[in-house]
């Protein structure tokens, strides 16, 4: 279930074609669906994501927190999801960025939202970052 920050998000990205205002005001958000790594039930995440060709990268940053937000172990069990962008809904397919091109695109998001570079001041963690890809 989500939070109610999180499922007020959702319910105006639902209702306004995928803007939403507030904190993600201006951001380019998708709402991923994900299946519970331990739970095995949905849950769905508003999540900011830089558009990299055919790809939609996101970050696991859970806001510099110094654990993965739950969406991220999701996916690192069961790779597969569901993504609403504007009024489109499409299964994706979750690929994890390392090394260079992870660098690479994590400098790019930080450019679009300076928020990313305190996220990763706040934690030790190596925030991931990951593809979805239509499926």
């Amino acid at each position: 279930m989500a939070n109610d920050f999180n499922q007020q998000v959702i319910e105006e990205f639902r209702a306004n074609a995928g803007r939403v205002g507030g904190y993600f005001e201006g951001s380019d958000l998708v709402l991923l669906t994900t299946t519970g790594a331990k739970s095995g039930k949905r849950t769905t995440t508003p999540v900011m994501y830089l558009k990299d060709g055919e790809r939609y990268i996101v970050i696991a940053s859970n806001a510099g927190a110094d654990h993965h937000p739950a969406w991220y172990h999701n996916l690192r069990a069961t790779p597969g999801g569901t993504a609403e962008v504007g009024t489109e809904t499409f299964e994706v397919k979750a690929d994890f960025i390392e090394g260079a091109e992870r660098d690479e695109i994590y400098a790019r998001m930080v450019a679009i939202a300076p928020g990313f570079a305190e996220y990763e001041a706040k934690t030790t963690r190596r925030i991931p970052v990951v593809a979805l890809h239509r499926s």
